[in-house]
């Protein structure tokens, strides 16, 4: 597991729905920044951003319901029941007005959120899912790790993810098959895959969302294909998009620095 700077980011737990949930938090800004993760990832997968984010932000950075050290019910883990989560987690942490970056499965959850509601500010997608249906090599190899969650499988998912020949942390291996192994975690995860492949494509509650968007997507993703940005950026009202070459899936780990950057001009423009 990737070990988050105690001494600057404090981990905390609360109960939603009767179930524990784990999030990190960090920053003193009035502005708040709330960070979801994609599929089978937990808030350490922001490890590499959050530094330059708690400068200006204060930061949430919560592991889903279902992922990372977070309750894993029996439940069907629908898009609706992220979505429905997402809004009662902000509830009961008492957060008002945030600003909201979502990435893969987390992209789609905010957008879900965001679609209808003026209780945010901003919002930032980062290769979200919703849009395509048939999967990839790359996402079938991250499932197949998932499955059978040990160092080869995993790091050949992650290696694959990352659309280039990018080397992988080992830690980010190790905290991936460590936190699979954890009760409820293969369920949790194939749950939300069918839960993904039931759902309707998210093309009209896209144009639900009246809040300032930006799009971020790898030019080189294998996991979601850049190609399903421009069903995002023409559904939403007020939409930018970046692509950032030479990035995978996660670009926020690829080259946290620029994806930082990127993010932070977004969110201080007018």
């Amino acid at each position: 597991m990737i070990i988050i700077d105690a001494k600057t980011v404090k981990e905390n737990f609360i109960q939603v729905d009767g179930n524990k949930i784990r999030y990190l938090e960090t920053g003193h800004s009035k502005n708040t920044l709330v960070l979801v993760h994609g599929l089978g990832a937990s808030a350490e997968r922001w490890s590499n951003t959050i530094p330059y984010f708690a400068k200006d932000y204060h930061l949430i950075v919560p592991d889903l319901i279902g992922f990372g050290y977070s309750d894993k019910p029996l439940v069907d883990y629908t898009t609706d029941f992220f979505s429905d989560f997402l809004r009662k987690f902000l509830d009961s942490t008492g957060i008002e007005k945030p600003n909201i970056l979502g990435s893969s499965l987390g992209g789609q959850v905010a957008a879900e959120y965001a679609s209808g509601n003026n209780k945010i500010k901003k919002l930032i997608l980062s290769s979200p899912s919703g849009i395509m249906k048939q999967s990839t090599p790359a996402l079938d190899a991250y499932i197949m790790a998932a499955l059978y969650p040990n160092e080869t499988n995993a790091k050949n998912a992650y290696e694959m993810m990352g659309g280039s020949k990018i080397k992988v942390d080992p830690k980010i291996i190790e905290g991936f098959v460590e936190r699979m192994k954890l009760p409820n975690a293969k369920m949790a995860f194939m749950s939300t895959i069918l839960g993904l492949k039931n759902a309707e494509i998210i093309t009209n509650k896209l144009k639900g969302i009246n809040v300032p968007t930006l799009i971020i997507w790898g030019a080189n993703d294998p996991v979601i294909p850049v190609k399903y940005a421009d069903e995002f950026v023409s559904s939403i009202k007020d939409c930018r998009f970046h692509r950032m070459d030479g990035c995978g899936h996660t670009p926020f780990v690829h080259d946290p620095k620029a994806f930082a950057n990127i993010v932070l001009d977004f969110l201080k423009s007018s």
